[in-house]
C-alpha cells in the first residue's frame, strides 16, 4: 500500500516554531569567541569545545592575540579537539588575515572565504549573529535523512 504523500512544509511547522529561538550550544560571549568556536567544533562536541573555551580565551581574547601565536601555544589548549594542530593553524591564519575582532565578516560569501569556515559554520555565525538568514542551517547526516524521508529530492544541500 502506498504511503500519503506528505506535505512537509505543513508537518515540520511545529519544530520550527519548538525550536525558531533556541540558542545555539556554543556558549560564545561575543563574535571572535563564537568565529572560533565554530571552527574548532567540527568533528567535536560543543560541550568539549565549551569546557575548552574559557581558558583559551583567557590565553588569546581577541584577534590580534591569536594572531600572534603560533600552533604549539595554541595546542594545549586544543588538545581535546578533533585534528587540533589543522585547527591551531586555521585558527592563526584566520586572525592573521582577519586582524581585530571587528573585522570580523558577517556576510555569508566573505565567512566562507575564511580557513576552516564552509556554508555550515557560515550560516550558524550569521544565525547567532542576527544576520538574516541564507538558508537552514543543514549538515550531511539531515542531508542524507532528509533525501529518505522524501522531505526533498535533491542531495546538494545547497540551492541558489
Amino acid at each position: 500500500m502506498k504511503q500519503p504523500a506528505i506535505n512537509w512544509p505543513n508537518a515540520i511547522k511545529p519544530l520550527l516554531k519548538k525550536y525558531r529561538n533556541t540558542p545555539h550550544p556554543l556558549e560564545a560571549k561575543n563574535r571572535y569567541q563564537l568565529l572560533v568556536m565554530v571552527v574548532l567544533s567540527a568533528q567535536t562536541t560543543d560541550a568539549v569545545i565549551n569546557s575548552i573555551a574559557p581558558e583559551l580565551f583567557n590565553a588569546f581574547p581577541d584577534m590580534q592575540a591569536l594572531s600572534k601565536a603560533t600552533p604549539e601555544l595554541l595546542f594545549p589548549y586544543l588538545a581535546r579537539v578533533r585534528s587540533f594542530r589543522q585547527k591551531a593553524s586555521r585558527l592563526i591564519a584566520l586572525a592573521k588575515e582577519i586582524k581585530t575582532n571587528s573585522r570580523i565578516p558577517l556576510k555569508l560569501e566573505e565567512l566562507v572565504e575564511l580557513p576552516g569556515i564552509g556554508r555550515k559554520s557560515a550560516n550558524v555565525i550569521r544565525r547567532e549573529t542576527k544576520q538574516t538568514p541564507e538558508g537552514v542551517i543543514v549538515d550531511l547526516h539531515v542531508v542524507r535523512v532528509a533525501v529518505r524521508l522524501g522531505i526533498v529530492t535533491i542531495e546538494n544541500p545547497v540551492r541558489k
